[in-house]
């Protein structure tokens, strides 16, 4: 199941569409993204240059909030993957996308995890917040409604948040960070962002195939962290 990648032997079509990639979006994030994004990506050193060491990475990611990453050689389901959230590991898949799928790939692959992951874990909140959701998760009975409602409570943060930072919404979530094409659905002045309901939310469906119709928007990042005992309350009543 789990699979190494050596950076050093990755095709060189691959480290081309990393570098192409990279360019791209980081000239899109520019006063798009939150800071604790550009903080995450300073701090890791992830250059244009070349597809990074994970295991280099994961150490870096370790010494910041004590996660690690576990390469993995395809998108897990839903159970599998909170399994590891609950260990406080994160999976990293590691192919990366084809050249005809630049502005969108429904399946996460290694610039997914790497660039739009692994940044926003050097932060402790979102961190934390990880870590609980794989637990919760796992605390529920297979098949159990609540596990679908955690599940989207990870997909509308951790993959498709936003945050308001000095009066404007910032990109946190990983499926806009890494997606040209998801990043320009979402600041279409036509495209619903509404303030983040913890309750909303958690009824909302999931769907990885298509841009989102709406996204949510934390009006604080503390409060990312604070739908946690929230979360807690209706799970106890559930």
């Amino acid at each position: 199941m789990f699979t190494k990648l050596n950076p050093a032997t990755a095709h060189s079509q691959d480290q081309l569409v990393w570098k192409v990639l990279f360019d791209r979006q980081t000239a899109l994030l520019h006063r798009r993204a939150a800071p604790a994004f550009a903080q995450g990506l300073a701090k890791l050193g992830l250059r244009r240059e070349a597809i990074p060491d994970i295991a280099e990475l994961s150490a870096t990611v370790f010494e910041h909030t004590g996660w690690t990453l576990a390469p993995v050689g395809r998108p897990f389901e839903p159970g599998a993957f909170f399994e590891l959230l609950a260990e406080r590991r994160f999976p990293i898949v590691t192919r990366i996308r084809p050249m005809h799928a630049f502005d969108f790939s429904p399946q996460p692959d290694l610039f997914h995890d790497l660039f739009g992951h692994v940044p926003m874990l050097l932060d402790e909140g979102l961190a934390d917040f990880l870590h609980m959701l794989g637990q919760a998760y796992c605390a529920q009975p297979v098949g159990s409604p609540a596990r679908e409602q955690l599940w989207a409570l990870y997909f509308f943060t951790a993959e498709f948040g936003l945050v308001q930072h000095e009066g404007q919404p910032r990109l946190y979530g990983a499926g806009l960070l890494s997606s040209a094409g998801e990043i320009h659905h979402c600041v279409n002045e036509n495209t619903p962002r509404v303030v983040f309901d913890l309750a909303t939310v958690l009824r909302t469906p999931v769907t990885g195939e298509r841009y989102q119709q709406q996204y949510f928007v934390l009006p604080a990042w503390e409060q990312l962290t604070e739908c946690v005992a929230e979360l807690a309350g209706l799970l106890a009543m559930a």
